[in-house]
């Protein structure tokens, strides 16, 4: 398993890039070090992150992403744990990427997913990184898609990113996804819960998980059951029972791989994985703009006069309207309305 320690030797904002092109070459060559590194770079943003999205970008293209998403205690870990196993069986290298909830002291990952997945500590073709989803409600922090593409372009085939389970939210790993693996447990809520939650729309493939327990083949026929009401067009989600611990690679854990590599050669034979990947660097490039918008403004505003203009909507002093041009204002003072 990679360390996560500080990248001390790439050079501060601002400096001549070169450090960073050798470890972005480091950890092509396969340097853990270079691209824990690297990953801790993408994490404190700035200059030096932009600068690894710029030279990953072009490496980029190769690797296929895996979301898994669920409630939490629904046993993606331990899931994940198990399909390492099966990839590796593989001759695949493959990376890991566990969005875990951020500390509120420290903004870092907290549950240390890493630990279920020890099995793979050893292993050369496995990197495993835990990451902070730093209070973004969606469980995908602005960093993770960077990330990714970096995981890509140093030459892992294979990226899952675990997500944490929140709720309706969960919807966002889609975004970050080529193909979405849906885990709930036996007696898992009811067909309202799982349409209100969007789990049923963005699942590519639906887990049972801890089959050995009572209640999980009526699980199964229950979301075969919603999905025969809904149209999912040509690919329709097969819903699989899988007990991720029982054995070294677990039950149903081989058919769970060899599903989610059906619906890669569903996507590749139809051009949807060359749409799905073009909205999501559409929905990247939003983000990316409306947080440099926000950074910029803050920069010219100043974080006191910020406060102001919040603190007089709160009182009822100002609508949000009029604060939002005010806020905008500094960007374009041509449009800037009257005091």
């Amino acid at each position: 398993m990679a360390a996560d320690t500080p990248d001390e030797s790439v050079a501060p904002d601002g400096a001549f890039p070169d450090p960073v092109v050798a470890l972005l070459e480091q950890a092509v060559a396969g340097d853990r070090r270079a691209l824990a590194r690297l990953i801790s770079v993408i994490e404190r943003g700035g200059r030096r992150a932009h600068q690894v999205g710029r030279l990953a970008y072009p490496r980029s293209g190769g690797g296929y992403v895996v979301g898994l998403t669920g409630a939490p205690g629904s046993g993606k870990s331990t899931l994940t744990n198990a399909l390492l196993g099966v990839v590796r069986r593989r001759s695949e290298r493959v990376a890991v990427l566990a969005v875990d909830p951020s500390s509120p002291y420290t903004g870092g990952a907290i549950l240390g997913d890493r630990v279920r997945m020890g099995d793979h500590v050893l292993d050369d073709g496995v990197f495993i990184r835990s990451m902070a989803t730093r209070g973004h409600l969606g469980g995908l922090s602005l960093a993770a898609p960077e990330v990714i593409r970096l995981l890509d372009a140093v030459g892992f085939g294979w990226i899952v990113v675990e997500t944490v389970g929140v709720g309706q939210v969960e919807v966002e790993v889609a975004g970050a996804a080529d193909t979405t693996v849906v885990v709930v447990n036996p007696g898992w809520g009811d067909a309202v819960q799982a349409n209100k939650a969007g789990l049923m729309e963005i699942g590519d493939v639906f887990v049972v998980n801890k089959a050995d327990r009572d209640g999980a083949q009526q699980t199964v026929r229950d979301l075969q059951g919603m999905l025969d009401l809904s149209d999912r067009g040509a690919w329709r989600p097969p819903v699989l029972a899988t007990t991720a611990t029982a054995g070294p690679d677990g039950d149903g854990v081989e058919d769970l791989w060899d599903a989610v590599l059906a619906h890669r050669r569903h996507l590749e034979a139809d051009g949807e994985l060359a749409k799905r990947r073009a909205e999501r660097l559409h929905r990247e490039l939003d983000r990316v703009v409306t947080e440099r918008i926000r950074a910029r403004i803050d920069g010219l505003l100043g974080h006191d006069h910020r406060r102001q203009i919040e603190r007089q909507v709160t009182a009822g002093e100002l609508d949000p309207w009029s604060a939002a041009d005010q806020l905008l204002a500094p960007l374009d003072p041509q449009d800037s309305p009257a005091p």
